[in-house]
């Protein structure tokens, strides 16, 4: 990890790509700019660990990071994919705990931290940040809410295919097609959906068997997302 010293124009410039920062005025950013540290990770590096006792709040501006969480028996279970413009860390400068996850670099991330005393100030004294930091909370419940869901009553193959559609919805295509880009790897998906890799690769293969996914270069496509959004929703219709 390095640690940067950015101009405040350069800062105020970055911290635009924060989804809860669009709207603010320059007064607003700068701000926010004004108790921000800068750090550059690179693809891998650990940016935080679970268990940390630290209590910063984290705004990736540039690159990508993955949130995990590893088992007693060291299995990995991937939560989500952060891209630029997402927040994490604002649970624990909100409730006082250690960290519940392990956050890594997938890609070179520029990142931007503030103090959770910072960060208090911030959302008690702007409404509009407040209110967009509330979205986003019940926004990870119902997106949690629904994993539950999944792990608890569908199989394994209509997981795959349920966390296919999410990953597809990231880059929609043309109509009724969509693209993941770069594919992940079948231990990835399998870490997505809590089971083993040769799971995932059977239902690869049923699912390009049936022409409705096909592997492309570093490109996955979804070659009807109508019968695969169906597939999913008939499944939990059989619940």
């Amino acid at each position: 990890m390095t640690v940067r010293h950015l101009p405040l124009e350069r800062a105020c410039a970055l911290l635009t790509t924060i989804k809860e920062f669009n709207g603010l005025s320059l007064p607003d950013r700068e701000m926010i700019a004004q108790v921000c540290q800068w750090h550059r990770y690179e693809a891998g590096e650990e940016i935080l660990r679970y268990h940390d006792h630290s209590t910063s709040v984290y705004f990736i501006t540039q690159g990508e990071a993955r949130v995990t969480f590893y088992s007693m028996c060291g299995k990995e279970v991937i939560l989500c994919d952060l891209p630029a413009g997402e927040i994490f860390g604002e649970l624990t400068a909100i409730d006082g705990q250690s960290r519940s996850a392990t956050v890594v670099a997938r890609t070179s991330s520029l990142v931007a931290t503030i103090s959770s005393a910072d960060f208090h100030e911030l959302i008690f004294r702007n409404r509009q940040i407040s209110a967009a930091i509330l979205k986003r909370l019940t926004g990870q419940i119902r997106r949690l809410t629904e994993r539950v869901f999944e792990f608890s009553t569908l199989a394994v193959r209509n997981r795959v295919q349920a966390e296919l559609l999410r990953l597809a919805k990231k880059n929609p295509a043309v109509a009724n097609k969509g693209i993941i880009s770069p594919i992940p790897t079948h231990t990835e998906l399998a870490n997505l959906v809590s089971t083993h890799r040769e799971a995932v690769t059977r239902e690869l293969n049923h699912l390009e068997k049936e022409q409705l996914i096909l592997r492309k270069d570093h490109e996955l496509h979804i070659l009807d997302m109508a019968k695969l959004t169906d597939m999913v929703e008939n499944a939990r219709g059989d619940l």
